[in-house]
């Protein structure tokens, strides 16, 4: 019997992808229709298997299989960048768009392979539906990618079949098939990037801010899985393994991360952050700012912890409590978005890699703080944090941070888009800090009329929406770089969509709405 919410999430999807092939039509665009049409059907096969368990991975159960909207993220998103970059004459990060675009249906289409090819029987019209798609993407590629583009794909690709049979073997439970094809899809393409920049080192060229990021998001990356091979021979939980951890931390940090960075920066990464954090008056403001944020957030944490202590050992954080960290959040991005997006970069890279970093301490049992964090952050835990590590706060991050860190400044003239697309930056904050934090806070307070098959409600949708929609006449007040160009039907629309993917999807909310808005925006 199939799903109704799965059906309807399905649906916004199609809608999604035909309005912006709508605006746009080319030979990508038959590839992306083909991609989805038998994602749709393959996702059926993945939500069987995991009812039954014979998927080969342990995935999380809580929710559906999320291939679809998955499979057209990364597709969609390449596609929206070699529009932009072809609109704006940069030939480079066009062809950079067409091969995100190929890299991402490839990968897809990989994962819906594997699906079809352990369901047992055989299913024939799914198996006939993924080689017409197949088919179609590889003859596009084969008349639109050059042979080093073809090469940079494949690349791509061996990394993420290495990289998911590692990590989901040791992360079980941690995502759905659509969360691990977004996620290590996306860091199988920022692994290829450095490697490939790294070889590549031109004097001058390139951005360090986005050398930066690359270098930080490996770097996490590797020491991760270098400790959880290490900590198989030994116990993390004692003193001994904790000050070889801190130790080989450091060793690592300034012996391979520090001059990674500095053969691509070509100076010294630690003078060189100094120096940019510290340029104008107008960062160290915002410095001092974020840092008051940060010790609210902790606030939070420690009185919630105390409340717990006082009450009952079971006492578990509401919906209202965890959008605290929400409105924080946009409290942060903000400002930021407004007054310095480059310092707003960086500062959300750091960040990401102490929120990972905290996570290993938390995971291995590192003294001498493990111990407290397990204890401090297992009351925020909720049905999305089934595996071994805690994503959610981590996902958080991420998708108010993607919409920044993916904006394509190079084919932007004067730093912004035009049109709809110059709330790209703003994605974040609206689909999550705004959108579903309302939707949460009055759907639970409020809301009566449930969407049919669905724990959302009618009253939250649609107050997310006037929220978003009253978001986007504060940004038009106080940031003078946006100007919409009377494109407000269409944000109206794409707003209205991704509140409705909220209301419909069971994936991690938080990292799949920004991109889809961001897509819309673009």
């Amino acid at each position: 019997m199939l799903n109704k919410p799965v059906l309807v999430e399905s649906l916004i999807v199609f809608i999604i992808i035909l309005s912006v092939h709508t605006v746009v039509w080319d030979r990508y665009s038959w590839c992306a229709v083909a991609l989805a049409i038998q994602a749709f059907y393959v996702q059926f096969k993945w939500d069987r298997l995991l009812q039954l368990g014979g998927a080969v991975f342990q995935f999380r159960t809580a929710a559906n299989s999320g291939l679809l909207p998955a499979s057209m993220v990364i597709p969609l998103l390449g596609i929206a960048m070699k529009e932009r970059c072809k609109s704006a004459g940069i030939v480079y990060f066009e062809r950079f768009g067409i091969v995100v675009a190929s890299t991402g249906m490839l990968v897809a289409l990989f994962l819906s392979v594997i699906a079809v090819g352990i369901t047992k029987p055989v299913p024939t019209n799914t198996c006939i539906l993924t080689g017409i798609a197949g088919s179609i993407i590889i003859y596009t590629m084969k008349h639109s990618l050059t042979v080093s583009e073809v090469i940079e794909v494949l690349e791509v690709l061996l990394i993420f079949v290495y990289l998911s049979m590692i990590l989901l073997y040791l992360l079980p439970r941690c995502f759905t098939p659509g969360e691990a094809l977004l996620v290590l899809g996306g860091i199988s393409f920022v692994l290829n990037q450095l490697i490939k920049r790294s070889l590549n080192v031109i004097e001058g060229r390139g951005d360090p801010i986005d050398f930066f990021l690359l270098v930080a998001v490996v770097g996490v990356i590797l020491l991760g899985l270098f400790f959880t091979v290490l900590f198989i021979f030994m116990d993390s939980g004692t003193w001994i393994s904790s000050m070889f951890f801190h130790m080989m931390t450091a060793v690592l940090g300034l012996g391979v991360i520090m001059p990674w960075l500095y053969r691509l920066i070509q100076r010294n990464p630690l003078f060189w952050l100094l120096q940019f954090l510290f340029q104008t008056q107008t960062r160290v403001y915002l410095l001092v700012y974020w840092t008051f944020l940060a010790a609210s957030a902790c606030g939070v944490v420690f009185y919630q912890n105390a409340k717990r202590s006082s009450e009952s050992k079971k006492h578990q954080a509401s919906t209202i409590t965890r959008k605290y960290f929400h409105f924080i959040v946009v409290a942060t991005y903000v400002p930021g978005l407004i007054y310095d997006r480059q310092l707003l970069h960086v500062a959300a890279v750091l960040c990401l890699a102490v929120f990972i970093f905290l996570e290993y301490i938390r995971y291995f049992r590192i003294k001498p703080f493990g111990q407290t964090l397990r204890r401090l952050l297992s009351l925020f835990l909720d049905e999305r944090d089934s595996g071994p590590l805690i994503l959610t706060h981590i996902y958080l991050l991420l998708g108010m941070s993607l919409p920044v860190w993916l904006f394509p400044r190079s084919c932007a003239p004067k730093g912004t888009l035009s049109g709809a697309g110059a709330l790209v930056p703003y994605s974040g904050v609206l689909a999550v800090g705004v959108g579903d934090t309302i939707a949460s806070v009055f759907g639970s307070t409020m809301g009566e009329i449930k969407w049919p098959g669905t724990k959302k409600t009618v009253e939250g949708t649609m107050t997310a929406i006037f929220a978003q929609i009253i978001a986007v006449a504060l940004i038009l007040i106080f940031d003078t770089s946006v100007n919409l160009n009377s494109s407000y039907a269409w944000i109206l629309a794409s707003v209205s969509l991704v509140s409705l993917l909220e209301a419909y999807t069971t994936q991690i909310d938080n990292l799949l709405l920004p991109l889809y808005l961001q897509i819309m925006f673009m």
